[in-house]
């Protein structure tokens, strides 16, 4: 029964989605007077007021940002506000002799991180991202391949 009750939730949500585009600028702000319980800015354009309510009509059906995700955006405005430097994402800084695995269709492989590059199968290489090109045959990020998608270029081996 509980699945069935997610489903019409869902199904609502999807037809009040749809509708939004085709509502009238008056039936807008109502809508935004629900969803925020104030009245939009005055300044937001039609546009912009329907995807913000889409938004916030996903948000209390699916669940809003983690919280991770909050703090990190919080992050990223103070930054911004504080005139400082603002990263699109996170780096990570892998040190030398860290070990790094990856299962590839079966076989686990293993890469270890030099100060000048990465140890694969006895060999040194200047990258993860030739590493990933050997274990699979294409050409890959080495750093997505390995799991570390938040490496950057500045801090990857």
């Amino acid at each position: 029964m509980r699945r069935r009750g997610a489903s019409v939730q869902r199904g609502r949500l999807a037809s009040d989605l749809a509708s939004l585009p085709h509502l009238a600028r008056d039936a807008l702000r109502e809508r935004w007077r629900e969803a925020y319980g104030a009245a939009p800015p005055a300044h937001f354009g039609r546009e912009l007021m329907v995807r913000a309510i889409a938004y916030r009509l996903q948000e209390q059906a699916l669940g809003g940002l983690s919280a991770a995700a909050r703090r990190a955006l919080a992050q990223t405005a103070a930054d911004g506000a504080a005139d400082r430097s603002v990263h699109a994402s996170p780096t990570r800084q892998i040190k030398p002799g860290a070990r790094l695995l990856r299962e590839w269709h079966g076989v686990t492989h293993e890469a270890v991180i030099l100060d000048d590059g990465v140890l694969f199968r006895g060999q040194r290489y200047r990258s993860l991202s030739e590493v990933a090109r050997i274990i699979t045959g294409n050409r890959w990020s080495g750093p997505k391949f390995f799991g570390l998608k938040g490496v950057s270029k500045g801090n990857a081996p």
